[in-house]
């Protein structure tokens, strides 16, 4: 057993000892415990501070402010460049959104998802989640190149794509929220890791919990991250079993997509999220798993009879309160393994590593 295991244990068992002490014999022993109640004491805010350093390390990293010298016109430049395509195509915010969970997913959020395939590695992009289905890469490049254009060689990509998804949110009626910047950009990519580290489409409540908290997330958080399906369209392949074979459904909302999917063939063919407002960014997710309409199987195990029955019934009615914790949420997965310092590098082209 490790040193500070023992130490740990022992200081424990210490504390139980004394309150056992005090309750049996009263308040008369407490002066004899006085020594060893101040070194408990201090061992615990030494323990307590440690993990108070090492839970702020990363944001510690990353901070808000982290251009505002070498590059201020950044925000505006991603704001104004996703105001056009969100305003030609307002799917795309949604789009942009799912790239950024698939991209912190893998190996934290350093933009490999963005990397093509090279003879060296075999990237994320033609990973089974995001072949045929991963879109907005050219909306990166428009607003990687602006920033280019105004900031040569200073701006990651990562961070690109961080602020990328939070405004298309913002612009679509969702949350704001201050994103931490100071990313650097990854230099290879997996695609084994892509397959083995997102969440399907037919994952249980249990599985979804436990990705999640693989990356440090709470199942609170799992919740209201799962309500970026408030926007945007799934297809045929990722919502055929649940509506063809699941029996926690509405009868009428399966037969109604069954419309758009069959049972075989039409594998893209793509149904909204969200029927009444799939291009806004609101509650009704949650108010369509109260109803039995969730779309994908794993929207569903969200609602059945399970541990977060009661947070979709508080989303459901209560809009503000899903936004709060989904902004919370937004700034947590952000934060999942960025590289920075001399980590990584600054992409000049967020397709291919630098030469």
């Amino acid at each position: 057993m490790h040193e500070s295991t023992k130490a740990t244990r022992y200081r424990s068992t210490a504390l139980v000892a004394v309150v056992e002490i005090i309750y049996t014999y009263g308040a008369s022993e407490i002066d004899a415990l006085i020594p060893l109640a101040r070194s408990m004491a201090s061992f615990t805010l030494a323990l307590l501070s440690a993990v108070l350093l090492l839970c702020s390390a990363v944001q510690a990293q990353l901070s808000s402010s982290f251009y505002s010298r070498t590059c201020p016109s950044l925000p505006n430049i991603v704001r104004s460049t996703m105001a056009q395509v969100v305003n030609k195509e307002p799917r795309m915010a949604a789009s942009i959104l799912r790239l950024f969970f698939h991209d912190c997913f893998v190996n934290g959020c350093d933009a490999s998802i963005l990397l093509d395939d090279t003879a060296t590695f075999t990237g994320e992009k033609n990973a089974f989640p995001n072949i045929n289905s991963a879109r907005g890469y050219e909306v990166i490049d428009a607003i990687k190149s602006n920033v280019e254009a105004a900031c040569p060689q200073t701006v990651s990509c990562a961070d690109i794509l961080a602020l990328a998804a939070r405004d298309g949110v913002s612009l679509v009626g969702g949350p704001n929220w201050k994103v931490s910047l100071g990313r650097r950009d990854a230099t290879t990519a997996s695609q084994s890791d892509a397959n083995s580290n997102l969440p399907g489409p037919s994952s249980s409540l249990s599985q979804l919990v436990a990705s999640f908290a693989a990356k440090g997330l709470s199942a609170r958080d799992m919740t209201a991250l799962s309500g970026a399906h408030t926007i945007g369209r799934a297809q045929c392949a990722n919502f055929r079993s649940h509506i063809y074979d699941d029996a926690d459904i509405d009868p009428c909302f399966a037969a109604a997509r069954r419309r758009e999917c069959p049972s075989a063939g039409g594998d893209g063919n793509l149904a909204p999220f969200d029927l009444r407002t799939p291009d806004r960014f609101d509650n009704s997710y949650y108010q369509n798993l109260v109803a039995k309409r969730g779309l994908l199987h794993s929207d569903q195990e969200l609602f059945n009879n399970g541990t977060q029955d009661k947070l979709v019934r508080r989303y459901s009615v209560n809009g503000k309160a899903f936004a709060k914790d989904f902004a919370a949420a937004m700034m947590r997965m952000g934060a999942i393994s960025p590289l920075t310092g001399a980590s990584g590098e600054i992409r000049l082209n967020c397709r291919v590593v630098n030469k």
